[in-house]
């Protein structure tokens, strides 16, 4: 099923070309070339075939030059975000939701989630009420909202004032309220009523995204199998029929070799292609050497790499908000005031991106995770998430090191 969201474009010059090392959908090109046409990809693949003739109007195309040893990578898609550079997308307030999204994109993260978490009704009905605005603009792909029915035993930097059993009617009034634009919900399964939640978000066409639970094997294996049911059933197909696991490991019980718990559920069924897990390979989440023995069981097709950013992203430390609860940043881990949980993340995607190549996973295979796996989770993999002909004209330039050179979003480079 293809998603309802749709994107604007800007204008931008009619035909550029770009060459450097291709790196999209599990491939490497060395000598690579990109043609632009307008918003979108009219070429990608080796620069010796690409025959300038056969693609009109790019006689005069303008010729970005870019350092020896660059690479190209598709633009970068986050499936769990709740902001940046000062703004909390939990809190609904407008301009800085608007300073995080030029910040994220600018970034490198051209299509994103924006992610919101436990809070009282009417915060959520707010919040998805500008982010509805949003989405219709084109700066964000859709919502995911991180609560409110998730474990009081695992709540992490969930506020726990505001966690509900599932509540049919509150969630008709959220679904209600996104207009289509609801993407992804996460939820624990043991909780009384979880069953008909998951019902009920996926003849909503909303991916019920497992996490913040307390649950055993068997209750995480049904669940997820009851929510790739329900999407099939809902006309969901391929990788967008897929239920998803939120930031797996963090916000539920360790694996032991006597209670196994969801995680070795979750591994177990991302390996069989029967759910995606999210990994935030930030280096303050997840041990790097984890994260590559996950890529190394269940595969990157199976992975989303994601960075639960919260305000402090691109930030120094300090004082910040994650929707109704004070955090506190120092080294540049975020920790719940309250608590002392850790509140989310402060790595951009392209930082994850080069942490996780740091810990020995292959670079096709970080990029695959970053871009086409969650496009597709979105059922976006024909707009985004890769380079090829005809999708969206987003691109990430970076050195040999992975550090951010440039910026393309909808054919338009951004400052």
């Amino acid at each position: 099923m293809t998603a309802a969201t749709r994107f604007a474009t800007s204008s931008a010059p009619s035909h550029q070309i770009i060459k450097g090392t291709l790196v999209s959908d599990g491939e490497v090109v060395e000598d690579g070339l990109l043609a632009i046409d307008g918003d979108r990809i009219a070429y990608a693949g080796p620069a010796d075939a690409f025959d300038q003739e056969a693609f009109e109007g790019f006689e005069g195309a303008i010729r970005l030059g870019v350092p020896s040893g660059s690479y190209l990578i598709p633009g970068l898609v986050d499936v769990h975000c709740h902001g940046g550079n000062g703004g909390d997308f939990p809190s609904g307030e407008e301009v800085a939701a608007r300073k995080a999204i030029e910040f994220l994109h600018r970034s490198g993260t051209t299509t994103f989630l924006a992610s919101m978490v436990t809070a009282p009704r009417e915060d959520l009905l707010r919040g998805i009420e500008l982010f509805v605005k949003l989405a219709e603009e084109g700066l964000v792909a859709g919502i995911h909202l991180e609560g409110p029915f998730l474990s009081h035993a695992r709540c992490g930097a969930q506020n726990p004032d505001y966690l509900l059993e599932p509540d049919l009617e509150l969630m008709d009034e959220l679904v209600a309220a996104a207009a289509g634009k609801l993407a992804t919900m996460t939820y624990a399964p043991e909780l009384p009523g979880a069953a008909a939640l998951v019902d009920l978000m996926t003849s909503h066409g909303v991916t019920p995204s497992l996490g913040h639970t307390d649950c055993d094997d068997a209750t995480a294996t049904a669940s997820l199998a009851a929510a790739r049911e329900g999407l099939e059933s809902a006309g969901f197909d391929g990788v967008s029929s897929l239920p998803t696991v939120t930031h797996l490991f963090n916000g539920m019980p360790p694996m032991h070799h006597r209670a196994p718990g969801p995680v070795a559920a979750c591994l177990r069924m991302a390996q069989e292609g029967k759910a995606v897990v999210e990994l935030i390979a930030d280096g303050t989440h997840l041990a790097p050497s984890m994260v590559a023995t996950v890529f190394q069981l269940v595969g990157a097709a199976n992975v989303v790499l994601v960075t639960d950013s919260m305000a402090a992203a691109g930030l120094s430390d300090g004082s910040y908000m994650l929707g109704p609860s004070p955090v506190t940043v120092s080294s540049g881990v975020a920790t719940l005031d309250a608590t002392g949980s850790i509140a989310g993340g402060t790595a951009t995607l392209l930082d994850v991106v080069r942490k996780t190549v740091a810990a020995g996973v292959a670079l096709p295979d970080v990029v695959c995770s970053a871009t086409a796996v969650p496009a597709a989770v979105l059922g976006l993999s024909d707009e985004i998430g890769g380079l090829r002909r005809g999708l969206r004209a987003d691109v990430v330039v970076t050195n040999e090191d992975l550090e951010l050179t440039r910026v393309m979003r909808n054919g338009q480079w951004l400052s």
